[in-house]
């Protein structure tokens, strides 16, 4: 089964969308600083090979296994990344540029009958904005459900591997980022840098640099090199561990999604006072 929405021809693109639950997942990353050890497209490469995984194990599948309506966009390697632009090689849409992409694309998935897009992102520093993007989308285009996720949230026992202090401090191009690059392009990886990045000061009661309370923080406030945490301890062997945590992960939620009617319509009605659901 051809899962790549761009080799379709327009009537199997047709056929596609009409089936029930049909669902685009759209992978999107960045290209943007990663220390002096990673590539620029890190984020994108990850997305990328993730969905891949998840895909390429559907394919494995036996005859009686279920063929998921799902197929993928090709993925959207630059994306929203001022937080990096002291850097070079950062590459950066404005957030209107990259929430109009969002809405051109949905409008016309929706237009075609399309039910679902995922918009399964990368980079961390734009799971707001895709959010927001999302929103507008599905304002617009109320039959389209849009579902904007994180690549490392969800999957179960992700942070397990990662040990303190890197697990709450190792925000960008360290321990776990580099491990997984380790794993899955081993070429591409230079020599490992010192740690950088970490706070001089912690921050005030309550506040944090990413969390609950966060600070709109740029990488040149933290860091020298780019790196934001302490890669040092990197290994292949972590990263296999971690990339077969976010492919079953990712496999398990796409099924789920897959087999269910989520996300749920209108009650329809109108409302009147007094009245209970």
């Amino acid at each position: 089964m051809e899962r790549r929405l761009e080799r379709l021809s327009w009537p199997a693109l047709q056929a596609a969308a009409s089936r029930p639950g049909s669902t685009v997942v759209w992978p999107f990353g960045a290209i943007e600083q990663h220390g002096p050890h990673l590539p620029l497209g890190t984020d994108a490469l990850f997305a990328e090979k993730v969905l891949e995984a998840v895909l390429e194990g559907w394919a494995r599948q036996g005859p009686d296994e279920p063929a998921w309506p799902l197929w993928r966009l090709p993925v959207q390697a630059i994306g929203f990344s001022p937080e990096h632009q002291g850097f070079a090689g950062t590459l950066s849409l404005d957030a209107e540029t990259l929430i109009a992409m969002v809405h051109a694309v949905g409008r016309d998935l929706a237009a075609a009958g399309f039910r679902r897009l995922v918009l399964f992102n990368g980079h961390g520093g734009q799971i707001a904005l895709l959010q927001v993007a999302a929103r507008q989308l599905r304002a617009a285009h109320p039959a389209l459900a849009v579902l904007p996720c994180f690549l490392w949230s969800g999957p179960e026992g992700i942070a397990d591997l990662i040990p303190e202090p890197e697990r709450s401090q190792g925000l960008h191009a360290a321990l776990a980022e580099t491990s997984l690059m380790l794993h899955l392009a081993p070429s591409l990886v230079g020599p490992l840098p010192p740690a950088d990045g970490l706070p001089s000061q912690a921050p005030p009661t309550g506040w944090s640099l990413e969390g609950a309370a966060p600070s709109a923080w740029l990488s040149r406030d933290l860091s020298r090199s780019g790196v934001i945490g302490d890669p040092g301890e990197a290994s292949g062997e972590l990263g296999q561990e971690l990339f077969e945590r976010l492919v079953a992960g990712w496999r398990s939620r796409f099924e789920a999604l897959l087999a269910s009617d989520w996300p749920p319509g209108s009650p329809g009605g109108d409302y009147s006072p007094g009245q209970h659901p």
